[in-house]
């Protein structure tokens, strides 16, 4: 076991869910780590990742994919800084 699949199935626990619902794809770990990567390379402040993709979760309520938000911070990353 991988210490993110222990990590989750702890959170998981906390939150009276199974692990399975919160278990990541591969293609979902890439997305992340992809994103992460933007938003501390865009911002030049690597703390922007968490919290980005935190972000990111609660937007996932919304009904939209994971990857259809990815593409609004891609977009987002290639404008210029205000």
């Amino acid at each position: 076991m991988t210490w993110i699949d222990r990590v989750t199935g702890e959170v998981a626990g906390a939150a009276g869910m199974d692990p399975g619902e919160l278990a990541l794809s591969g293609s979902d770990s890439e997305t992340l780590l992809d994103v992460a990567r933007i938003a501390s390379h865009s911002s030049g402040d690597r703390t922007n990742a968490p919290l980005l993709c935190y972000v990111m979760g609660l937007a996932r309520s919304s009904g939209r994919s994971l990857e259809e938000l990815a593409e609004a911070v891609r977009r987002s990353a290639d404008e210029p800084a205000p």
